[in-house]
Formats: C-alpha cells, sequence, structure tokens
C-alpha cells in the first residue's frame, strides 16, 4: 500500500508538535494537520503563562525548597482521588510523569534552549490534611518567555522537519473521519477549509473547500479538549458540581471544539473520565479579547478577601491559590455563579498576577528591566488596565461607594453594607498582633515564610480598611472554562485502547486528547503547572512510539 506518510499527526498544537518534533528525530515522514490556519502553531501553549510542575529543581533548592519524588508522588495521589476501574492507566501515567518531572525533564527541556525565571510558585496549597488536596511546596516554574518561550523549542526542531523534507503541514484540513485496512486504522478523511488570514486566537471559517484522503502506518490525535466549546462543558458538566453555570468565560479560543474526540470515538476509542473537568473560579471578563468570551483568570496571592454573590465569605481553606474544584464546588451550591474578591490597592500591586503570555509582556518578552519596572510599580500595567478598563472591577475609596458600586455592577442588591463591614472589620482585629484564629491570617503568615512568596507575592498583612492602603477594591469573578481532564484512554506507549482494553491499531493520543495521558493523569484535581508538562510528556511519548512502530 501507498502511504502519504509515515504518520500523521492531528492538531499542531504542544501535543502534537512535540511528536512530530520526536518523529523527526527518528527519521519519519510527517502530515502534521490541523483546522486552524499556520498563524495559530502552538494552539493553547502559546497563550499560556509557561508554568511547569518540576520536582527537587536547582530554582527550589536555591530558595531552599525541600522536593522530593516520594512527596510529589503523595501529593499528585492525594490530588487525584483515584476511585474507578478506569484509572488504571491515568495512575501509571501519572507515576511516570512525575518520575520525568523529578528526572530528566528539566535538563531535557533546557538542552533545547528553554529557561526558567528564577522564583518559583506556590500553586494549589490545598489546605487539608499531608495526604490531601494540594502541594506541598512551591513547584510552579515559570517559563521565561512565558508560553511562546514553551512552544518555540518544539515548532523550531519541527520546522527543521519541514526543511528536510520529513514533515509536511496540512493547515485548514478538519478531520471528519478515521478508517482502515486489515483491522488498523491507516486512514484520515476530512474537509479541506477555505484559506485564513485571521489572526491567531481568532474564529476563522468553517467553510469547506473541498474533501481529503490521506493514508499513514500510523495516527497520532493530538487535537485538544473541549473548553471553547460551552454547550458541550455543559453536556459533560458532573453532577456531583451540581447545575452548570448560566455564563461562563472562555480561557481557550473557540476552536477548542472537542470534535476530534467524537471522530475517535466513533472509530473504536475509549473516552473515559469526561465528567472530570477543570474549569477556573477567578474569572474576569477580557477588556481587549482577543476570542469569543475572552477570560483571564487572575493567579492571586493568598490575602484577598473572598466572599460569595451574597457578600458571605467562603469557608476554610478556600482561600485565593488554594483549592480550585472545592471552590467550584462551593460556588456551585450557593445558587449564583460569581464571587468577591475584596482587597486594596496594597494587596493588588503585589499579589495580582494575570494568567496568559498577552498579559506579562515582561516574561514573554524576556526583559530583565521590565521584569524589575514590574516589580517597582505600586500596580503592574496589565493589572492597572483592568482596575481602569475592566468591566468586572470595582474601585472606591470607601465601603460604602464600594458596595454600592458591587451592586450595580450585578443589577442584584445582594452585598450589605453593615455585614461586609462587619466581617472585613473582624478580620482586620486578628492582624493587631501575632496571635489569631483566622486561617487565613496564618496562611499569609506561612506563605512569607518563603522567601519567593514574600518577595513578589503575598503583601505584608495590614488592615483592609486602613486608608493608607487604599483605594478599596472588588473584583467580580465568574467561571472560566480551561481543560477537560478525561480524554481517550491510552497505555504507557500511547496507544488508544478501546472499550475491551485493546489497542486500536494504528492509533495513537497524546495532550488534553488524552486526558494528558492515559485517558486523566489528573484524576479529578490538578496540582497545576502539570498542563504544559503533560502535553510535552505525552507527545514525546505517542512520537517515540509511533517511530518505533513504522518505517
Amino acid at each position: 500500500m501507498a502511504y502519504d506518510a509515515d504518520v500523521i499527526v492531528i492538531g499542531a498544537g504542544l501535543a502534537g508538535l512535540a511528536a512530530t518534533a520526536e518523529l523527526v528525530d527518528a527519521g519519519r515522514s510527517v502530515i502534521l494537520l490541523d483546522q486552524e490556519p499556520e498563524q495559530s502553531i502552538g494552539g493553547q501553549a502559546h497563550w499560556s503563562f509557561g508554568g511547569l510542575f518540576l520536582v527537587d529543581s536547582p530554582e527550589q533548592r536555591r530558595f531552599r525548597i525541600k522536593d522530593s519524588r516520594e512527596l510529589a508522588l503523595q501529593d499528585w495521589f492525594g490530588t487525584a482521588g483515584f476511585d474507578r476501574a478506569e484509572d488504571h492507566w491515568p495512575r501509571r501515567w501519572a507515576e511516570a510523569y512525575v518520575d520525568f518531572a523529578a528526572g530528566e525533564k528539566r535538563s531535557w527541556l533546557h538542552a533545547q534552549g528553554l529557561r526558567l525565571f528564577p522564583v518559583v510558585g506556590w500553586a494549589e496549597r490545598g489546605g487539608y490534611d499531608a495526604g490531601g488536596h494540594g502541594n506541598s511546596v512551591p513547584r510552579f516554574h515559570i517559563t521565561w518567555g512565558t508560553g511562546p518561550g514553551v512552544v518555540a523549542p518544539f515548532e523550531r526542531r519541527v520546522r527543521e522537519g519541514v526543511a528536510r523534507g520529513l514533515v509536511r503541514f496540512a493547515f485548514r484540513h478538519r478531520v471528519t473521519g478515521l478508517a482502515g485496512t486489515a483491522g488498523a486504522i491507516d486512514t484520515v478523511t476530512g474537509e479541506v477549509l477555505e484559506p485564513s488570514a485571521a489572526g491567531r486566537g481568532t474564529a476563522s471559517s468553517r467553510v469547506a473547500t473541498g474533501a481529503f484522503e490521506l493514508k499513514a502506518q500510523a495516527v497520532i490525535v493530538t487535537s485538544g479538549g473541549i473548553g471553547g466549546n460551552h454547550d458541550l462543558v455543559r453536556a459533560q458538566w458532573p453532577a456531583r458540581l451540581g447545575t452548570p453555570p448560566r455564563t461562563m468565560l472562555s480561557g481557550v479560543p473557540a476552536h477548542v471544539d472537542g470534535l476530534m474526540l467524537g471522530v475517535a470515538e466513533k472509530a473504536g476509542a475509549h473516552h473515559i473520565n469526561r465528567d472530570r473537568m477543570w474549569h477556573y473560579t477567578e474569572g474576569i471578563e477580557n477588556w481587549d479579547p482577543i476570542w469569543a468570551r475572552h477570560g483571564i483568570r487572575i493567579l492571586p496571592g493568598p490575602s484577598s478577601l473572598w466572599f460569595d454573590a451574597r457578600g458571605k465569605r467562603l469557608p476554610v481553606p478556600l482561600f485565593p491559590g488554594f483549592d480550585t474544584l472545592g471552590t467550584l464546588d462551593h460556588i456551585m451550591k450557593s445558587g449564583h455563579d460569581y464571587t468577591w474578591f475584596v482587597l486594596d490597592q496594597r494587596i493588588i500591586g503585589k499579589e495580582f498576577a494575570l494568567s496568559g503570555s498577552e498579559q506579562n509582556p515582561d516574561l514573554t518578552g524576556k526583559s530583565v528591566r521590565d521584569v524589575f519596572v514590574r516589580a517597582r510599580a505600586d500596580v503592574p500595567g496589565p493589572v492597572k488596565a483592568f482596575m481602569d478598563r475592566g468591566v468586572d472591577f470595582v474601585v472606591e475609596d470607601d465601603l460604602g461607594a464600594l458596595v454600592r458600586g458591587m451592586n450595580a455592577l450585578t443589577g442584584e442588591d445582594l452585598i450589605d453594607e453593615k455585614d461586609l463591614r462587619r466581617e472585613i472589620t473582624a478580620r482586620d482585629r486578628e492582624i493587631a498582633n501575632p496571635f489569631t484564629k483566622d486561617l487565613q491570617i496564618t496562611a499569609v503568615r506561612g506563605a512569607r515564610s518563603y522567601l519567593g512568596d514574600k518577595l513578589i507575592r503575598t503583601a505584608k498583612p495590614h488592615r483592609i480598611l486602613d486608608p493608607k492602603a487604599g483605594p478599596l477594591i472588588a473584583v467580580r469573578l465568574r467561571i472560566l472554562t480551561r481543560k477537560s481532564l478525561g480524554g481517550l484512554e491510552t497505555d504507557l506507549s500511547s496507544r488508544v485502547l478501546t472499550g475491551d482494553g485493546t489497542p486500536l491499531a494504528g492509533v495513537y493520543a497524546a495532550g488534553e486528547a488524552a486526558g494528558f495521558g492515559g485517558g486523566g493523569v489528573h484524576g479529578y484535581r490538578s496540582l497545576e503547572g502539570t498542563f504544559l508538562g503533560g502535553c510535552i510528556f505525552s507527545g514525546r511519548t505517542a512520537g517515540r512510539a509511533a517511530a518505533r512502530a513504522t518505517g
């Protein structure tokens, strides 16, 4: 049989680039398909903050962070909560990924030119017991160059493959079917979409101008998740989290539609854990949107007071940055799909970072000078732009005006000034001495015991109602779609499995389409910094496995 290539890779995001790069290294010929135009190469990873989960890294050791494979695996399993029969392969993938993160991940990426910001972040702190959810230590390593800096080494390797005649790009090719002969998938069919000059992340046309059929010895599915398809998010919304939100913001472009998952299922792939998903609770509407319903996530420090829609403080340990899905669960049981941060300018200037490469021009542009300018600013420029222009921000000098602005913003008079003042005043009294029964204040003081947080991420404890710390700020927070944690079930060689556990011959999967490995490596929750690394690790695994099976 005549093949058009050794391997067809479906999806030119980070996982697809990682798989293709490995195939090029093995001398295999590849057709890289994507429904979007070439200007969107790198997919969602381009827009990311560039966080990478690493274990016992030199960056950690410089900050006297004691980490280990055993501690990381304890945190992973305590967070994942694996409890299903189909968690067999996800659990195996989790062990393999932690080994990678504690082993060659950093040196392998460093050899390709990837560099890291020296301060390690502490995401998803948990707040439960030692065996529960969360990172016991800071592990969130920010790539110097953010998302584009993560994509660059793999895009370079793939483009070198193009120059060598091993890789052919087929952008604007939308896959609608997988078929096979002699029991193995070897044919990819679909529509050729009209050329598009749409900018990266913006909506492109879905007008078909023709059809295609391509054949290869193997197919790797790296088409991403479902975060841009709100209908699919709602259809797969887990009952344990209550009724899906009436309105949601999108943390990913509209082309992250999940349709390729259905194509793979129709061909025999086993899609598992589809009710496990990862959505953020600190979403704000982008004042300068790139895609429809474009939301940005606030990456908060621990000091902001978090209130529900009625002005009731969220319970322990649902503090900013501690438990994303625990907070989502609480919000969805409140009867409202938004919450509030209440803080002051002193806190926002030190503790607010915004997710996304475009919201961090200093890190994305690799400018040491701009990093220092940002550190010295009362409020970083991108955050100040949201304070001035963002529809979710209320900024006032006194609490009465702040409450009036909050109620006016939502059109619901749910916040009572006396109740809110009572909550904030009670918290402020606890600041007066080193003793406290307020566990959020204890958490703030604990955060400042880590030098990285003390330097750039956690404000010195102070009274929020102190006029010298003002003005006061309220931020309406909405649900922001991001990741599907389930996906196509795969073994440790990234081979896609069928419902009876046997391989779907000729088909591999990686990245979010594979639940970042195995069909759900994160279980119910993520430790953060694990999505980009999951794309890289599963993409590398799929590319190497397909190379061994072909040629």
